[in-house]
């Protein structure tokens, strides 16, 4: 890619931005659009989504910039929680690696790959220069300047290994910090028990009670069994879709809106009244309902939330083997009421078996099929390439404009589209695999949504075109360095438009306009009748946004010495992640979990994988220099790293998969003196209580007018 091509790409997209941002800074004060921008604000009570008063002085044009930049970090923990606090971590760490890295990068490395004459390029023509002169490729062999880039990469590596040792001391403090200042949860005193053994005499719950009787008599509290609830579910959702619709029609103002006919869809047949069509239908839902609530309490599967009276025995139970087979009584920590993901239990062990097969099996065919738009892709940006696969655009690619707009803008926009399909495939994948908690599904799909994007949009860019066909060099592991250090330079230009397109355009536009539920707001109200919605507030989209931050973070350690052109566009989308996400978490996300910091320990290994492939890469780059001293000066490199990661996961990564014996009881010896543990153990033996087997609210008042509407049919069918 020449360098106009770039500047094209980086003028549209920082057109784009611009247009987004003046945008959601006036359509954020329009107060119909509260529940789309401040959801959160008008779901708290502290801002009423028709009061434009009220918004007038709170939310005025750009002043939601200096909103969402003034509240402190503890500020930000009250109201988000520590994972929100974990997640700006993340965004604040890439800022402090690529402020440095800017730095040497930009005034030191860039000017000396700028300086050399191996790519024999005119300088004079700057606008049509390819932005490898700007890369080492540009440095000549043998040159004594690549011993710069050998210094640069030691004292980048020690300065990264630095700040994440800062960084997982002081969120793991932080986690230790907020476990203390917590109220009691009922997850601390709570284990989840499977493979309970079955006895024909007994049932799973009399099993439960007697093995914790007999075995923790002064800490055993109670127990909740998990019962098969999918079909009671299905039901739920049917009849809460038929209260919708009921209301919708009852809504409408003119009764002749109120018939049609009962045949296909709604053309044939004979004209019915739709209010006394659902009303009937509603009946029929809520006895089958009333039938299968009343079975389902029965339906007992083998396992059971157990509840003790301290913190510390249920951390022992979690801890050690309960019976003695391994494969029966097995108890693990169980997650919050809240974040319990209740579809799983009706799952048999054989079926989660399959199930993670199946999973494994579809991310390699997801992976594969990937590969397709990633070689398209690639095609656009070499021109040659596109003009043999379709020769009738011959004419039209020798237009300057096009050829700047195809090579710098299209690639990354077609493969940005590509890619927003998959975050929610890993969603669903993760949640058949056999999780009991939705923070474990999130976290799952961000591990997953993190490698496939490391896979499928660098070595799968990387390694395509000439690359991709040296099998005979990806099968000898000693050569992979030299491979590397060929390819990878060569794709710094995609990259950093990708950058722009991919991190600054689609942060403004999808996380900051939320530009698809807008549109879907505006064609929702111009096509259909506008009845009163349900205010909707999103969850924290940690699976979709870490991933990003992290692979931007790849592509900033991996090219600080390579290209270090793309440092200053990585900072410039630190910033901007900075402002937006501030906002989104303050305003617009609400915490449906709480995991205590647990995603941070993806962020330390993704970044000491970065690291190791720099590493990698510039043994090969130097190797291929003909600095062979260099070269071999920096196998130690990697070693160290990994050293350094192997220290960092016996120092902190304890604390993150539990709360150590000290915290444990100093906290239990603190609620011997709270007056209100006894009322809490009074609510932790229903905490655990599937929502879908709660009561319905009298639904019986639906029928008798329109103000009955207001009120959900089934208590638990708005929940989150």
């Amino acid at each position: 890619m020449i360098l106009s091509a770039l500047l094209t790409s980086v003028a549209i997209n920082v057109a784009l931005c611009l247009f987004f941002f003046i945008l959601y800074s006036i359509l954020r004060n329009k107060p119909n659009h509260a529940y789309l921008y401040v959801p959160r604000l008008v779901a708290e009570g502290e801002l009423e989504g028709g009061d434009e008063t009220s918004r007038r002085g709170c939310l005025s044009s750009f002043k939601w910039v200096k909103r969402a930049w003034k509240p402190s970090e503890d500020e930000l923990l009250a109201n988000s929680g520590l994972d929100a606090v974990v997640f700006m971590r993340i965004i604040t760490f890439g800022l402090k690696v690529f402020r440095f890295g800017g730095i040497v990068g930009i005034f030191i490395l860039l000017p000396f790959n700028y300086m050399g004459n191996q790519l024999n390029i005119d300088v004079t023509d700057l606008p049509n220069k390819s932005l490898e002169t700007f890369s080492i490729s540009n440095v000549d062999d043998g040159s004594n300047r690549l011993w710069i880039h050998f210094s640069a990469i030691y004292i980048f590596t020690a300065v990264v290994c630095y700040l994440l040792y800062y960084e997982y001391d002081y969120i793991s403090c932080k986690r230790i910090a907020y476990f203390y200042s917590s109220k009691p949860q009922p997850s601390h005193f709570t284990v989840l028990v499977r493979s309970i053994p079955a006895s024909p005499r007994k049932s799973f719950s009399d099993s439960v009670e007697r093995f914790f009787n007999e075995y923790y008599p002064s800490t055993y509290l109670s127990h909740s069994m998990v019962r098969r609830t999918g079909k009671l579910k299905s039901l739920i959702n049917e009849a809460d879709g038929v209260y919708k619709r009921l209301a919708h029609v009852k809504s409408k103002k003119h009764p002749e809106q109120r018939f049609k006919r009962d045949g296909f869809l709604g053309i044939f047949g004979k004209k019915v009244d739709i209010v006394d069509h659902y009303e009937k239908k509603l009946e029929d839902v809520e006895g089958n309902l009333m039938t299968e609530r009343a079975s389902a309490a029965g339906k007992e599967v083998a396992a059971a939330f157990v509840s003790f009276k301290s913190r510390f025995s249920a951390a022992i139970v979690a801890h050690l083997q309960q019976g003695i087979k391994p494969t029966e009584w097995v108890a693990e920590p169980a997650p919050d009421p809240r974040d319990v993901y209740w579809p799983f239990f009706s799952s048999s062990f054989l079926k989660r078996w399959m199930c993670t097969i199946a999973v494994v099996f579809a991310c390699i065919c997801i992976t594969i099929l990937f590969l397709v738009p990633v070689l398209f892709v690639q095609g656009l940006t070499h021109l040659d390439q596109l003009e043999t696969w379709f020769p009738f655009l011959k004419g039209l690619l020798t237009l300057k404009i096009v050829s700047q707009v195809i090579t710098g803008y299209l690639p990354s926009l077609i493969l940005e589209m590509f890619l927003s399909l998959v975050p929610p495939v890993m969603v669903v994948l993760s949640s058949i695999q056999g999780y009991i908690a939705l923070s474990q599904i999130e976290k799952s799909a961000c591990i997953k949504m993190l490698w496939f994007t490391i896979w499928n949009i660098f070595f799968a860019n990387v390694l395509s075109g000439s690359a991709l066909y040296k099998v005979d060099i990806l099968l000898q592991p000693k050569r992979i360095p030299e491979l590397l250090g060929v390819a990878v330079p060569g794709q710094a230009s995609f990259f950093i438009a990708y950058v722009v397109t991919s991190g600054w355009t689609k942060t403004f536009s999808k996380e900051l306009l939320m530009i698809k539920r807008l549109f879907w707001r505006f064609l929702k109200g111009s096509l259909c009748c506008k009845s009163d919605e349900e205010l909707e507030v999103p969850s924290n989209p940690y699976h979709r946004e870490i991933p990003q931050i992290l692979f931007f973070t790849l592509l900033g350690i991996t090219y600080f010495f390579l290209a270090p052109l793309i440092l200053p566009f990585l900072l410039a989308y630190y910033c901007f992640a900075y402002i937006i996400y501030r906002n989104q978490l303050l305003n617009v996300y609400e915490p449906k979990f709480e995991t205590g910091g647990k995603f941070w320990p993806v962020a330390h290994d993704a970044t000491i994988f970065s690291l190791v492939l720099m590493h990698v890469i510039a043994i090969g780059i130097f190797g291929l220099k003909d600095v062979t001293l260099a070269s071999s000066l920096t196998i130690p490199l990697p070693i160290l790293t990994l050293i350094f990661n192997s220290y960092c996961r016996r120092r902190f990564l304890p604390n993150f998969r539990g709360y150590p014996a000290e915290c444990l009881i100093n906290k239990d010896r603190i609620d011997q003196n709270d007056p209100t543990i006894s009322s809490f153990y009074d609510k932790l033996s229903t905490a655990y209580r599937d929502p879908e087997l709660k009561s319905l609210r009298n639904s019986g008042s639906s029928h008798s007018g329109s103000s009955s509407l207001n009120t959900p049919l089934l208590g638990s069918s708005h929940r989150k």
